[in-house]
C-alpha cells in the first residue's frame, strides 16, 4: 500500500476584477507571498511573483501589453504567460494561474 501525497494547492478570491483597472497592476499578500496581478487592456489577467529578480522592483507598477511586463527600475522585460525574461541578462520570474470568475479574480498558487 502506497502513500499518495497530493500536492497542495491554494485558491483564494482577490475580489473584484474592477479593482484592477485596465492596462494595470496591483499587489496582494497571500499565503505570505507578493503576487502582482496584471489586467492588460484586453481583459486577459495575468499572475506573477511581484519583485524583479534584477534589483527587486516593484512589478506591478510596471508596464504592461501585448502580453509583457517591463519593470519601471531597470526596463528588464518579461512574458507575463510564461515568466521568461526577454533579455538574457536576467532570470525568469515565476508565474500563477488566474482567472475571473463571476467579475472575481482567482488565484491559485502551487
Amino acid at each position: 500500500m502506497g502513500i499518495k501525497y497530493a500536492a497542495l494547492e491554494i485558491v483564494v478570491s482577490l475580489g473584484p476584477i474592477e479593482a484592477i483597472p485596465l492596462g494595470q497592476g496591483r499587489t496582494y499578500v497571500v499565503d505570505g507571498r507578493a503576487i502582482a496581478v496584471f489586467r492588460q487592456r484586453d481583459g486577459q489577467l495575468f499572475a506573477t511573483q511581484h519583485a524583479c529578480p534584477h534589483r527587486g522592483g516593484p512589478l506591478a507598477d510596471g508596464i504592461i501589453g501585448a502580453g509583457k511586463v517591463i519593470c519601471p527600475l531597470h526596463a528588464r522585460k518579461f512574458d507575463l504567460k510564461t515568466g521568461a525574461s526577454l533579455q538574457e541578462d536576467c532570470c525568469a520570474i515565476q508565474t500563477y494561474p488566474v482567472r475571473s470568475e463571476g467579475g472575481e479574480i482567482i488565484l491559485t498558487l502551487a
